[in-house]
């Protein structure tokens, strides 16, 4: 009989203790409430205790989080509209203050109410400078800018932002096509202004090759003229040296260079009179001495 009233005492006792113990994950943070205050405040690893029935065990998590903010517009001094994102790291800093703050809603309440510290931060940052600023590579310190912002108004929630980066920053979908319009102007205003450069060049360029031509072409005909002249030069001198060797001899070439040329011809006529010096050696075998050779036809007349 004392048996069976020891067993159920034990079984009992059992789970009283097993209630009363929980363990605290190296990634949480835990506090313990009695009727909604906080009794405990448990942030290391490791094993806890509490009283059945009456204290609960509410769980966060202890590591880095983060946030993607939605897109929102935003106006910088210049009055040139911006889409812009961001995403936000954060952490729990202050585990009674976050409970406090949040109440019930753990993280979602307090990312609902983060996000809204940052969209603030973004448009009060992003507002005082010009949209060239936001749009540039280097936004290192506007994004600092907005971090410390938002740390500062999200230290009431017991949070700490570790760290604000803009993930995009656009132009609104109907100022795209402006733009996009615009800077093509610009594009094909720098492309005319290169033709018009690279036309003026070739100009130049084939003025010069035709200002070459003509001097090239120029030298070439005035050594040709020297040339031509030096060797009807050397020509006429042999002409004259033959000439002063055998007048008779070269009488009768001559004679014969210029039947020769008139008769070229596969029809060829020729009209003169019967006495003329051009028949003499067709009516003798020597040209009388009194009178000069038959000149030859110049080549081309």
């Amino acid at each position: 009989m004392k048996m069976q009233l020891i067993l159920p005492a034990i079984a009992v006792v059992g789970a009283v203790v097993l209630s009363s113990l929980f363990i605290v994950d190296e990634r949480e943070k835990v506090l313990v409430l009695q009727f909604g205050q906080v009794k405990q405040v448990k942030e290391e690893p490791g094993l806890g205790f509490k009283i059945p029935l009456i204290q609960e065990v509410v769980r966060y998590d202890g590591r880095i989080l983060g946030l993607p903010t939605q897109p929102i517009e935003v106006t910088p001094l210049d009055d040139r509209r911006l889409v812009v994102d961001a995403f936000a790291r954060w952490r729990i800093a202050e585990l009674v203050t976050f409970r406090e703050a949040v109440g019930a809603g753990g993280v979602d309440a307090a990312l609902t109410r983060l996000d809204r510290i940052l969209n603030a931060a973004i448009r009060e940052v992003l507002g005082s400078v010009p949209s060239g600023r936001v749009l540039s590579e280097d936004r290192t310190a506007l994004m600092n800018q907005i971090r410390d912002r938002a740390r500062t108004e999200s230290s009431a929630l017991g949070i700490e932002v570790i760290d604000v980066r803009l993930t995009r920053t656009d132009l609104p979908e109907q100022n795209l096509a402006a733009t996009f319009a615009r800077m093509r102007a610009e594009r094909e205003r720098e492309a005319a202004d290169e033709i018009a450069r690279g036309g003026e060049a070739a100009q130049r360029v084939r003025a010069a090759a035709d200002r070459t031509v003509v001097e090239l072409t120029s030298e070439a005909r005035k050594n040709a003229e020297v040339i031509r002249g030096e060797a009807d030069a050397q020509r006429n001198g042999i002409y004259a040296e033959a000439f002063g060797r055998d007048p008779e001899f070269f009488a009768f070439t001559r004679s014969l260079t210029s039947y020769e040329r008139s008769l070229q011809g596969s029809n060829s006529s020729i009209v003169m009179q019967p006495n003329s010096v051009f028949f003499e050696y067709l009516r003798s075998e020597q040209a009388p001495a009194d009178r000069p050779a038959v000149p030859a036809p110049v080549e081309g007349q």
